[in-house]
């Protein structure tokens, strides 16, 4: 097993090295980023490999945005609610839905948990449509940071539960931001993402959010990275409530 993490991380080392940007580089660990999410959800991995090739793309990743880290992150933290006309009122069960036991992001199997909230748009016709407004709803980047990996081909044939997301690290908070559902992605892996601004469009995409029983919402989930660059969620429900409003 240790062998196998060196030779991992031997390879993406590698592969960071012949890129001439950091640009480049992020691109080259979104890419084994987005290669390790259709693994893990396909079951082609293990789940000790997968959360080793993880903690390989991580370390990596925090090596490469050192730069980043030094040119952007001061002692204030801002947040802005994710989507924009909207606030904490909106999110599900006040807060309730924050359920993290039994989370395990490297076993496609283990389910039942839901290290997230789900923020609710008006959409009684299930349009991806607000209904006071008649436009799609903006979702905007809670914190600055890189794009690591997106989905946008989903299609309701398709069985995973994300739907079309975005994933985005903070390299300050030194985190992943996840928001899932969109029926649009506006950006791709390798951009830097300001704080507030787009990223996507609230949706109905994934196996359970385009059920009609399903409301609506944007799902978004913090996983704070542990010294060893293993995910450990976070209840962000207080900075939801603490964040800028975006009209």
């Amino acid at each position: 097993m240790q062998k196998f993490n060196a030779l991992i991380i031997l390879i993406l080392g590698l592969l960071a090295a012949r890129s001439d940007a950091p640009r480049e580089q992020m691109i080259t660990l979104g890419i084994a980023f987005q290669e390790l999410n259709s693994q893990i959800r396909e079951q082609t991995l293990t789940p000790d490999s997968a959360q080793m090739r993880f903690q390989a793309i991580l370390r990596e990743l925090r090596q490469v945005t050192q730069p980043y880290r030094q040119q952007n992150c001061t002692d204030s933290i801002r947040f802005v609610f994710p989507l924009r006309d909207y606030d904490a009122n909106n999110i599900g069960g006040h807060g309730s839905g924050f359920r993290p036991k039994g989370f395990n992001l490297f076993d496609h199997k283990v389910q039942g948990s839901h290290p997230a909230h789900d923020i609710f748009v008006y959409d009684r016709n299930q349009d991806s449509v607000d209904d006071q407004t008649d436009k799609p709803v903006d979702v905007l980047a809670m914190r600055p940071g890189i794009v690591v990996a997106t989905e946008t081909s989903w299609v309701p044939e398709s069985l995973y539960r994300g739907g079309n997301f975005v994933w985005i690290y903070d390299p300050c908070l030194d985190g992943l931001f996840y928001y899932a559902h969109h029926s649009k992605v506006m950006v791709e892996t390798g951009d830097e993402i300001a704080l507030g601004q787009k990223i996507a469009e609230v949706g109905r995409t994934g196996l359970n959010a385009a059920k009609a029983r399903s409301g609506t919402h944007l799902h978004m989930m913090y996983l704070q990275l542990t010294p060893e660059a293993l995910p450990h969620p976070v209840n962000t429900y207080d900075w939801l409530t603490s964040a800028e409003i975006i009209r």
